[in-house]
């Protein structure tokens, strides 16, 4: 009887190499650089893989071009479409504006201007953007569509052969640029082309390294695919970390990482924030959410990674700066540093002072604060958040608050009325 493996797609050595080849003078060889800080901080020889230094700021590029250069010209002629949350259709985007082809690219209407204007601008007038519905898979539902309705070939952003085999190259790269035996890598997973494409070259060349896959706590639909042994669709998403936010990933990807990768593990959303600030602040690199998965799990791994050679692959850095503010409070958050309550205050001159005198601590800060007073009532609820020093500090900021009576709710583990009044 035929194995269930032998039915497995998996990418060929001839065909990753003959990708990279198609790609040389259009998808930059990125530097593979060892970070200085993670790597005392962990002890251990921490590399980063640096895709955020492509042209269109991704790994997209590879799979993107190496899937247009292998259409016939009749399939080039009648145009391409593609569905992408931003850095796919960058990639698209170029591709189309190298072979000068015509694209039309679907992107979900919450995608970050940022994004939408770097489409714009790498297709420049070879490229027609449509913002559809809120999720990857509403604007891949309308693609597919078009595609059919026009006979139009659709580039897929992760489940496609000549998609995995381009974002392959990546992990050939690495293998080239080390002169060390590589204990272990992570990669960020979305659909899971790139995780497909790498973990593949290592398992021809490096089968000893562990690959370690990495996504979105609000979005963990690989690690549900591997688990249900099929491709299961989530039936709600975070969409935060938009480069990895998918809610069902390929049909070829979920089985070439369930047999390929070591492990997967799903990164809260708020450490990923918590990163992404570290590596601006300490390394001066910009970074995506999506770009930032893989830093964020050193921390979950950090025994079994001390002494040994790691690498994380940092996949883009097309991030917004508007989303500033979202990212550090989400950051603060997830670090149990910001806190949001329902304070009731006495209607009585000199409440408010004796909130700040009596129950603030001295490093304690009010960042949010929304009150309005009801005459009829003895007390009047006031929305606050608090910032603290020290996560330490809540407990005992619960308890003064509960002493003077001026306790309400604490709104951080209410999710429906935290987002509903804050």
């Amino acid at each position: 009887m035929e194995s269930v493996v032998s039915k497995i797609y998996f990418p060929e050595l001839k065909a990753i190499k003959e990708a990279a080849v198609t790609l040389k003078n259009v998808a930059a060889v990125t530097p593979l650089q060892q970070n200085f800080n993670l790597s005392n901080k962990y002890n251990a020889n921490i590399l980063l893989k640096r895709e955020d230094l492509q042209q269109v700021r991704s790994y997209k590029i590879r799979g993107a071009f190496n899937k247009i250069s292998s259409l016939s010209s009749q399939e080039l002629e009648k145009g391409i479409v593609c569905a992408s949350a931003g850095n796919h259709a960058q990639g698209v985007a170029l591709a189309c504006n190298k072979k000068k082809i015509f694209g039309t690219i679907f992107m979900p209407a919450p995608t970050p201007k940022q994004k939408v204007e770097q489409v714009k601008m790498f297709g420049a007038d070879y490229v027609t953007i449509k913002l559809v519905g809120d999720t990857f898979d509403d604007s891949y539902n309308e693609a597919i569509k078009k595609a059919e309705l026009e006979n139009k070939t659709f580039v897929h952003p992760f489940d496609d052969e000549k998609v995995i085999e381009g974002q392959a190259t990546v992990g050939l790269e690495i293998l080239e640029q080390s002169d060390n035996t590589i204990d272990f890598v992570f990669v960020p997973v979305g659909g899971g082309g790139l995780a497909s494409g790498l973990s593949s070259v290592f398992k021809y060349i490096s089968p000893q390294t562990k690959i370690i896959g990495v996504e979105p706590s609000g979005a963990p639909s690989m690690q549900l695919a591997i688990e249900k042994t099929e491709a299961i669709k989530l039936p709600s998403i975070d969409k935060f970390v938009d480069g990895a936010a998918v809610q069902k990933v390929g049909e070829l990807t979920h089985k070439i990482c369930a047999e390929n990768l070591e492990q997967m593990i799903a990164v809260p959303e708020g450490k990923v924030c918590q990163t992404i600030l570290e590596m601006y602040n300490k390394e001066a690199i910009v970074v995506e959410p999506a770009g930032a998965l893989t830093v964020s799990a050193l921390d979950f791994y950090k025994d079994e990674i001390e002494g040994k050679n790691v690498v994380c692959v940092v996949s883009g850095s097309n991030n917004d700066i508007t989303r500033t503010a979202e990212i550090k409070e989400r950051a603060l958050l997830y670090n149990g540093l910001k806190h949001y309550f329902i304070i009731r205050f006495p209607q009585r001159a000199g409440a408010l002072k004796e909130f700040v005198m009596n129950v603030l601590g001295e490093h304690d800060d009010i960042t949010f604060f929304e009150y309005s007073k009801k005459t009829t009532r003895d007390t009047g609820p006031a929305v606050v958040g608090i910032e603290l020093v020290n996560s330490e500090d809540l407990a005992p900021l619960i308890k003064r608050m509960k002493k003077l009576n001026f306790f309400g709710e604490y709104l951080n583990d209410k999710p429906n009325l935290f987002e509903f009044l804050v």
